[in-house]
């Protein structure tokens, strides 16, 4: 059994299952980015971890992820928060 694209897409007609096929289409694509970047964030987040334990610091800075969660609540509201908690989990690694 084929998928028609209105099947697909959950549109009426198949202008609107065009128009949400190429929306998806650049949503994907836009996750690929943000995916390549969270990537070369934890890249970073390790050498600046690396760096601080290796001069006798602590591996997280707790005043500087404030300043992140600050930095995400201002820009996305609450949800930004849970973002930027779930950002510096995946950059911290294993504690």
């Amino acid at each position: 059994m084929t998928t028609t694209p209105t099947e697909k897409t959950g549109a009426r007609t198949s202008e609107a299952a065009e128009l949400i096929s190429g929306a998806r289409e650049r949503i994907d694509a836009l996750d690929d980015r943000i995916i390549g970047l969270m990537q070369e964030r934890m890249a970073v987040s390790a050498v600046i971890q690396k760096e601080r334990i290796a001069s006798g610091g602590r591996r997280v800075n707790l005043s500087r992820e404030m300043e992140v969660l600050a930095h995400y609540r201002d820009a996305l509201g609450k949800p930004g928060t849970t973002l930027a908690m779930t950002l510096l989990e995946l950059c911290r690694g294993r504690i």
